[in-house]
């Protein structure tokens, strides 16, 4: 029997966080140094929102007359989080990227965040062939 790819094979387990008290100019920082376009935001070991690229764009459409609003990681961040356990199989995080704005996906398994599904990673596993 063929086994489908799951999202653990090829999701990014090594995830860079932020904090929620962070200052945001940092994250953005952040986000610029590690080339990512978005970061889970952690908590006392609890995801509580992520910061993504889309976010971080409210401080240049919050600004007015050049004046760069400033803020905590929280007064940005995108509370309602779509997450994906690591057993998924790949079809179908691949589908829910088609429903989503979101480049990236944390991947949560019992309520802890053990790794990051994006895109790239879903095109990886149709260059991989995805078991043909």
């Amino acid at each position: 029997m063929y086994k489908l790819p799951t999202v653990r094979e090829f999701m990014d387990r090594f995830v860079d966080t932020v904090s929620p008290d962070m200052d945001v100019l940092e994250a953005v920082e952040f986000l610029l140094a590690k080339r990512i376009t978005g970061v889970p935001v952690v908590s006392a070991g609890e995801m509580v929102g992520i910061l993504t690229e889309t976010d971080c764009l409210k401080l240049l459409a919050k600004g007015s007359d050049h004046d760069m609003p400033r803020g905590k990681v929280a007064d940005f961040m995108t509370r309602e989080v779509r997450t994906v356990p690591s057993k998924m199989d790949i079809y179908y995080a691949a589908g829910i990227f088609l429903q989503v704005n979101f480049r990236r996906l944390p991947v949560v398994d019992d309520g802890e965040l053990v790794g990051v599904i994006t895109r790239f990673d879903i095109l990886r596993a149709i260059r991989g062939g995805l078991g043909t």
